[in-house]
């Protein structure tokens, strides 16, 4: 059992900190901005409640973050009341916040300063994944930190893997948000196509499913898409954010994304036409308004 410190408690955050308690047998204390969120956790799940990130990070041999943006993941590392002023020697940062690989290496270097080690580690999975304790962590970071932190990471992922040095874990993300992008565009044509054409989908996707196509967008989301409903998992507001992200990187290192930026503009219309909070599958919705 380790002491641990879970800075964020989200949609994804609140259950993959109830897994480090529960499946893990960690003792957990919890930060959120919002004190009721982390008030209902410790209803729940027991544990402690810290009123700042820093109180949370003190004396704790892991500490996790799940939240928003670059600016949200300064706001509880360095910033004044940050779980950075208070991690002890020796101790591991875990963040699982899909932030840029640019503050995974601005807050590597500021943990090796203060003697302890921060890992970039962005997951993949969405709400359902967090739920049921099995999401993929892509990580990024040293060797040594990674080997003490991976059982931990374990409560909450059925695959966690060190992808390289700090920044590594995010650019891996970025990989996930890109192939996914062009994915669910290929599926929602495939769909709509489907549909203007009078097949039955249901049967379309029974044979197509098992061939080259498949894909787990289309075995967990063809159903949903084909009912216009667009209330499960991943947010277009956060497929947006994420799609930023991988533009902004794009443009640093010179990779050519047309066909990412096309749907991020997709993103953009299906926001407009008031799906920001719809799933990240409703790209149908635009091709069917």
């Amino acid at each position: 059992m380790a002491s641990v410190a879970f800075l964020g408690l989200g949609v994804m955050g609140y259950p993959m900190a109830g897994h480090l308690k529960n499946k893990g047998g960690h003792d957990i204390t919890v930060y959120n901005r919002t004190k009721a969120k982390a008030e209902q956790w410790v209803g729940q799940h027991g544990g402690g409640l810290a009123v700042t990130p820093a109180e949370a990070a003190k004396d704790k041999d892991f500490v996790f973050s799940c939240v928003g943006n670059d600016d949200d993941l300064r706001s509880v590392t360095t910033g004044p009341e940050g779980a950075f002023k208070s991690m002890k020697k020796g101790s591991v940062f875990i963040d699982n916040t899909t932030a840029s690989a640019e503050v995974a290496r601005e807050l590597a270097a500021a943990a090796e300063a203060g003697g302890f080690s921060f890992l970039d580690a962005p997951v993949s999975g969405g709400q359902a994944g967090a739920e049921n304790g099995v999401l993929t962590v892509m990580v990024g970071g040293d060797q040594a930190a990674f080997d003490r932190a991976r059982p931990v990471i374990d409560a909450f992922a059925r695959m966690v893997g060190l992808m390289g040095s700090a920044g590594a874990g995010q650019l891996t993300k970025m990989i996930n948000q890109i192939c996914i992008a062009g994915l669910v565009q290929g599926l929602s044509e495939g769909i709509h196509f489907g549909k203007k054409a009078g097949l039955d989908i249901e049967k379309v996707i029974e044979v197509i499913s098992k061939g080259a196509a498949g894909s787990w967008q289309m075995e967990n989301r063809h159903k949903t898409m084909s009912a216009g409903k667009y209330d499960f998992g991943f947010a277009v507001d956060w497929m947006r954010k994420d799609l930023g992200i991988c533009l902004a990187e794009a443009d640093r290192n010179g990779a050519k994304l047309p066909v990412t930026a096309l749907v991020d503009q997709f993103y953009k219309d299906v926001q407009a036409m008031g799906g920001k909070r719809w799933d990240t599958s409703s790209l149908l919705a635009r091709l069917e308004k």
